[in-house]
Formats: structure tokens, sequence, C-alpha cells
């Protein structure tokens, strides 16, 4: 299973139907210019930046201790 987002930018940027593993060489090994691979790098690394400014939700809820 994969990220959302590297899937699209498999699919946008370099083209890549999926990044699962389908054990078939035509289907897992493709030629990539360089310039894609810098973009989809590029572009990844940008998500990882916007992704860390969102405020992050947790799913723990805070319990109040009790009063001593």
């Amino acid at each position: 299973m994969t990220h959302p987002t590297l899937d699209h930018i498999a699919q946008t940027i370099l083209g890549l139907e999926t990044l699962d593993t389908r054990n078939s060489d035509r289907l897992d090994f493709h030629d990539l210019a360089v310039w894609n691979i810098k973009a989809a790098l590029q572009a990844a690394f940008e998500a990882g930046q916007q992704a860390s400014k969102k405020p992050r939700q947790t799913s723990q809820k805070r319990v109040a201790k009790p009063a001593e």
C-alpha cells in the first residue's frame, strides 16, 4: 500500500499507473528521464513541507486528572 500523494506524483509526473509491485519486469521496471525523476522528488519534498505545516489532529482524548 502506498500513500495517496505518492501515487498522484507517480501518475502525473512519472506516468506510472501504480507504485504497487506487479511481479512483471514489463510492469515493474520503467525508463524515466532524470528531469522527470527530479520533478517527482521536488513534488514529494514540497508535499512533505506542506504536510508539516498542517496542525496535527490527535485521536487521543485528554482526560482531566482527578483533584487531589
